[in-house]
């Protein structure tokens, strides 16, 4: 139990993840590691959702779609850095891809291409070309809360979870903390 949510084995309820989040579970052996819990997809958003389930946001990370470019093609990211931080999108992520120009993903562009529900996109299931960076801090938390793939769900592992993903990239200093 974490705050006021009980939570399960994931693949216990898959009508709580995405069908993108639900095959990557199943298809990387993550299952037994992750566990799921229903929420109120109105509370999604980060704050919210720890402000009514006394989660702290030092618990919980956030993946954030990025659309790059790099001679003149568009290719897709994520970064997951901690709530208490925002990504250095301009800075170490521009930089560590190699891209001329890098911004968040239009929502259509992130809901068409991952199959997820805008405010609860996870890295577990994204498009398999997309490299996934994460920073350092979110790896070594020993459990954290992330997206489900859907608004009406969260999902709680281990912090490692994530640095075993395919593409995953662990960079130092991705999450800058957020002034106070």
């Amino acid at each position: 139990m974490s705050g006021k949510l009980t939570h399960e084995p994931a693949l216990d309820r898959p009508e709580l993840l995405s069908q993108p989040t639900l095959d990557a579970l199943t298809k990387l052996g993550l299952a037994d590691r992750v566990e799921v819990a229903a929420i109120d997809p109105t509370l999604a958003d980060t704050a919210a959702f720890c402000a009514e389930y006394g989660v702290a946001p030092e618990e919980s990370a956030n993946c954030v779609v990025l659309a790059a470019k790099k001679a003149g093609e568009v290719f897709y990211a994520a970064c997951m850095v901690l709530a208490t931080t925002r990504a250095d999108v301009n800075g170490l992520a521009r930089r560590h891809l190699g891209a001329r120009k890098l911004s968040f993903a239009p929502m259509d562009d992130a809901v068409g291409l991952t199959g997820m529900e805008y405010g609860g996109i996870t890295p577990i299931g994204l498009p398999a070309d997309w490299p996934i960076l994460v920073d350092r801090a979110v790896a070594e938390s020993a459990r954290v809360v992330i997206g489900s793939g859907i608004r009406g769900s969260k999902l709680w592992l281990p912090g490692g979870v994530l640095a075993e993903l395919p593409n995953a990239e662990l960079l130092d200093g991705l999450g800058v903390p957020v002034p106070a």
